[in-house]
């Protein structure tokens, strides 16, 4: 169906920082395809420093930390202002009330059975419902709909010279380290410290490839990295909390691999094209594990939906977490060492 160029796009997607990411092959879609329109993105605050150097696109910024300043902010970026099209693309209350801002002809989120937090109220079309569908392929739809071709291909991040220059000294050999970036935000869909360690020994004594550890800045994540650090019998290069996000990406683009849990770094990394070797139980990787990186990755939601529900994976609702206690613990080190040994085996030094 022939459609009129849109003269203005807003994307509404606040986070979370993988699901962000896998919206950059959207945004350079809608660019490309309707290149005189005008897109805004609201996004969170966080969020905003993994993209904020995307060409071509306006950010509003909202910081949830800081709501009651952040809405006024966004009310006085969008006075007066129309959209032709806006893409809701998240379904959580926060982004929903806040869409109640954006003045747009046509809104459009996701389809029914993928809406909760009334979404449904706060659009008047949906992308197409498809089962069992991935996340991001899910986001790339947002595009899709407008006529656009997404190839995730484009879903690469921009990286700065200086955060390549800091990745090439801690990396001198490039796709050659082994990088373990072992924390996500929600803590239970983290593997334990013992494991993390058994596999960084294993890289390191039997691999012959140097081990480094990334991660953000908050206490956890870096008593996390002092547990792993202290558990192996190899060296290991701790950076967690030592370095910023795009200085991550530029670490991640010139990696052997990277090992993660279901967090944002997976899908940085596959965005960079660097295999990345998954550790999934709480959540089910089909749906959000990193695009070109599934086969690599260790899944272990079919035990734990057996385990902890008493039925197979296919028989549970499409999305549903199992954040358990233990959960994490069906993810063991000889099935991620079985991983990395095909990687590394086939991996350019």
């Amino acid at each position: 169906m022939h459609q009129s160029p849109p003269g203005s796009i807003c994307l509404l997607r606040l986070s979370a920082l993988g699901d962000v990411c896998n919206c950059v092959a959207a945004v350079r879609a809608l660019q490309r395809r309707w290149p005189a329109s005008r897109l805004t993105w609201i996004i969170g605050s966080t969020e905003h420093a993994l993209v904020d150097d995307l060409p071509d696109v306006e950010f509003i910024v909202f910081d949830k930390k800081n709501t009651r300043a952040s809405l006024a902010s966004v009310r006085a970026s969008l006075a007066g202002r129309r959209f032709d099209v806006l893409l809701l693309a998240q379904v959580a209350l926060r982004a929903n009330l806040l869409s109640l801002l954006v003045r747009a002809r046509r809104r459009i989120g996701f389809d029914r059975v993928r809406s909760r937090e009334g979404h449904s109220l706060f659009v008047n079309e949906r992308i197409p419902a498809e089962a069992g569908q991935h996340q991001a392929l899910a986001l790339h739809s947002f595009a899709e709909i407008l006529g656009a071709s997404v190839s995730v291909a484009d879903r690469a991040l921009p990286i700065p010279e200086p955060a390549r220059r800091f990745a090439l000294s801690h990396q001198p050999r490039a796709h050659h380290a082994v990088l373990i970036s072992p924390a996500s935000s929600h803590p239970q869909r983290n593997w334990h410290a013992a494991g993390y360690a058994a596999v960084a020994d294993w890289i390191v004594g039997q691999a012959r490839r140097p081990v480094i550890l990334i991660g953000g800045p908050s206490e956890e994540e870096k008593r996390l990295g002092e547990d792993i650090s202290a558990r192996m019998s190899q060296p290991v290069t701790n950076l967690i909390g030592k370095d910023t996000l795009k200085q991550a990406l530029a670490m991640l683009e010139r990696c052997a691999c990277v090992v993660t849990p279901d967090a944002g770094p997976a899908h940085f990394a596959a965005a960079l094209q660097r295999p990345v070797v998954g550790l999934y139980a709480a959540t089910w990787s089909r749906r959000s594990g990193p695009l070109g990186s599934l086969d690599h990755c260790v899944d272990c939601f079919g035990a734990a939906a057996q385990q902890f529900l008493g039925k197979p994976p296919e028989q549970v609702r499409w999305g549903r977490r199992l954040e358990r206690p233990g959960v994490m613990d069906l993810v063991t080190p000889d099935r991620v060492i079985a991983r990395l040994a095909g990687i590394l085996d086939t991996t350019s030094d």
